[in-house]
């Protein structure tokens, strides 16, 4: 889902980027990332694999970490031998939510779950791998045109049900890839190093993004409250993982509902 959209943002910078799927590209070998990564001879990569599954992640976790922390260093390591800037993206899962106040970069991490530990230690592998010349940038909630993500899932069950329970003791900022993605080509055009917060500006709960899409496309449902600790899901969400960020040079991404509005017009849920 990020990675086709930041094809799409460096190509519309005017940049050649060279996409690579798991099928062309195992990130977890590292022999292959360099060799690759020496051939093309790039200026910047930005790495976009990763273990998403986050339930899945608490019982695979040697698996996540194998892909979201390892092979992050490998990338980082095989970009900083090719003279290339390195961009890693990372999550508001590296915190426990438990602040009451947006996130800055200075904040310590404290992942709740394996998810959260993968993706940190990839931050730390990239870093150690390419002091000099990364970028560590934490985002959240993401939706987008190329995949499974939260506002598809809720104007289909919207068709399927009249009635639906969403979270509301969870508040993030609902990401739209494409600005993400616009993000992400600037920061390594500029070899802005260091770790930025890019989120979409603004914050809501599940239910309120939820009520927002359903406000937007005219859907009939009726929308209850509901609490995370009822779904059951094996891995722990943070309650609260608004993210800002604390320095001028970090990218600012557009309000969540105009990212969401973005998203709609594209016309791409059926």
């Amino acid at each position: 889902m990020l990675g086709q959209d930041v094809i799409a943002a460096a190509a519309r910078a005017g940049h050649e980027a060279t996409p690579l799927s798991r099928r062309e590209l195992d990130v977890s070998d590292a022999r292959a990332v360099a060799a690759t990564i020496a051939a093309a001879r790039p200026g910047a990569v930005v790495n976009c694999a990763a273990w998403t599954d986050v339930d899945g992640a608490e019982s695979n976790e040697a698996e996540a970490t194998a892909v979201n922390g390892a092979a992050a260093g490998h990338v980082g390591a095989a970009a900083i031998a090719a003279g290339a800037f390195v961009v890693q993206v990372s999550t508001d899962y590296v915190f426990d939510g438990q602040a009451s106040e947006p996130y800055g970069e200075s904040a310590s991490p404290a992942p709740l779950g394996a998810y959260g530990r993968s993706k940190l230690a990839g931050e730390r592998a990239v870093a150690d791998a390419a002091p000099a010349a990364h970028a560590i940038v934490r985002s959240s909630w993401l939706f987008g045109e190329h995949g499974a993500n939260f506002v598809a899932t809720m104007l289909r069950l919207a068709r399927e049900r009249d009635a639906l329970t969403v979270v509301d003791d969870q508040v993030g900022c609902p990401t739209y890839t494409g600005h993400l993605a616009s993000a992400l080509v600037q920061i390594a055009e500029q070899r802005l190093g260091g770790i930025h917060h890019a989120a979409g500006a603004g914050f809501c709960s599940w239910y309120d993004l939820a009520a927002t899409i359903f406000a937007a496309t005219g859907a009939e449902v009726a929308l209850t409250r509901g609490r995370t600790a009822d779904l059951g899901r094996p891995a722990p969400r943070p309650a609260y993982s608004v993210l800002r960020s604390e320095r001028p040079d970090t990218p600012v991404l557009p309000p969540w509902r105009d990212g969401l509005r973005a998203y709609l017009e594209l016309g791409v849920i059926a």
